[in-house]
């Protein structure tokens, strides 16, 4: 079968393509004519710590520039002063231009951890949008009706529920779906979530007379506690930039659950080892040894196999040894007692006091090996102490 190779390819870790029939069709139509396919990706930088649910579908577009196709990332200049609505329950802040773009610079030093840049096409939406007057806007949104909109399950439950709706976030699957037609994009990317404004995408397509994009929809890496969407507000993510060390022990932390979600939509293990892995799993293997495989692949993808062996080496001296590890950064200080939430937010341990207060309720602090559950609890800091966040977090007090 011609181009069973490819859709193989495509194919795995997606959860859904929309028409599959096109997307030979698609693959035939380039390798005839020469051309390489245009795989869209957009990205609103509202934020820039990007973590390795967000490189799902990002792994997705490697897998068509690894077959000879042109990634086209669209930054959202436009969009990310919106806030993309879809799943929330409210609208969100409006971002300057000035943050917007140095979040995308940040973030697209991120995603070139996995694409190609060679293959890689940036392009913003100022291009397109910033020259646009009203009458086009007018005509754009006179595409789509209000019925079309209100069936999609964000707006629905909003307006049935009274919360608040702007008429600039019913917007939004307009301005993306006019971005593929701006691009000319052949097939978009994006997690399941996206499938409403995807396919908005393809009726603009029609509307302008161009050929309609494939939908490749991947599904949503879970965080590492199993039950919520990976996320920095619920701190149960993993970010691209996290330490080998760090990134090992999240993935360690994962429950049993996850092993498979993992190993299909955080790793690039091909499709027969992932059989054997879900073999394995259901012949009674311990999980560790799975966990600890799977941990490796992780790491290897950012930062090397001989990084990855010496974080799976630190993590079993620091949890099976019970050790704590030599080369802990150390926090200098001349008080001789500080507020526990202060010391772990000046030590760098926690990002914030939301963060600190959360590993304080969860049991997660100690000092020297003593739990410390009080948030507002005052500790004393000799010289030499060791404070601990978390299951892989130290850093040594040292007096000044």
């Amino acid at each position: 079968m011609a181009f069973e190779h490819e859709l193989k390819v495509i194919s795995r870790g997606a959860e859904e393509i929309i028409p599959l029939a096109e997307m030979k069709d698609k693959l035939a139509n380039a390798a005839r004519i020469g051309r390489p396919l245009r795989i869209k990706y957009g990205i609103d930088p509202t934020g820039y710590d990007v973590h390795i649910g967000h490189l799902v579908p990002i792994r997705k577009m490697r897998d068509f520039q690894d077959l000879g196709h042109t990634g086209v990332i669209i930054i959202g200049d436009f969009t990310a002063q919106i806030g993309d609505p879809t799943g929330r329950d409210e609208s969100r802040p409006p971002l300057t231009f000035e943050q917007i773009k140095t979040n995308s610079e940040k973030y697209m030093e991120q995603l070139y951890t996995v694409l190609k840049p060679e293959q890689t096409e940036i392009r913003y939406q100022s291009e397109w949008f910033g020259k646009m007057d009203m009458s086009e806007v007018l005509k754009l949104m006179g595409k789509f009706t209000l019925a079309q909109f209100m069936a999609h399950d964000t707006f629905r439950n909003r307006y049935e529920q009274g919360l608040s709706l702007g008429m600039h976030e019913i917007m939004y699957p307009i301005l993306q779906g006019y971005d593929s037609v701006a691009i000319n994009s052949d097939v978009e990317l994006g997690a399941t979530e996206q499938k409403f404004n995807i396919l908005c995408g393809r009726d603009m397509q029609r509307y302008f007379g161009q050929e309609q994009q494939i939908a490749v929809l991947s599904p949503i890496l879970l965080g590492t506690d199993g039950i919520n969407k990976m996320g920095k507000s619920l701190n149960n993510y993993i970010a691209v930039f996290d330490p080998p060390n760090e990134k090992y022990g999240k993935v360690m932390s994962i429950p049993d659950s996850l092993i498979m979600n993992y190993f299909c939509y955080a790793t690039t293990v091909s499709p027969d080892e992932l059989e054997n892995v879900k073999a394995e799993l259901g012949s009674g293997v311990n999980p560790m040894l799975l966990k600890k495989r799977l941990a490796r692949e992780v790491v290897s993808l950012y930062h090397g196999q001989a990084a990855a062996l010496q974080a799976q080496e630190a993590f079993e001296k620091l949890f099976s040894q019970k050790e704590i590890p030599e080369d802990i950064p150390e926090y200098s200080t001349s008080e001789p007692r500080m507020k526990l939430v202060k010391l772990l937010t000046e030590s760098g341990l926690c990002a914030g006091s939301g963060e600190a207060k959360r590993l304080i309720s969860g049991g997660g602090v100690s000092l020297n090996g003593e739990k410390i559950s009080a948030f507002d609890a005052e500790v004393d800091l000799p010289d030499g102490a060791v404070l601990r966040a978390g299951k892989r977090k130290f850093v040594k007090i040292r007096k000044i």
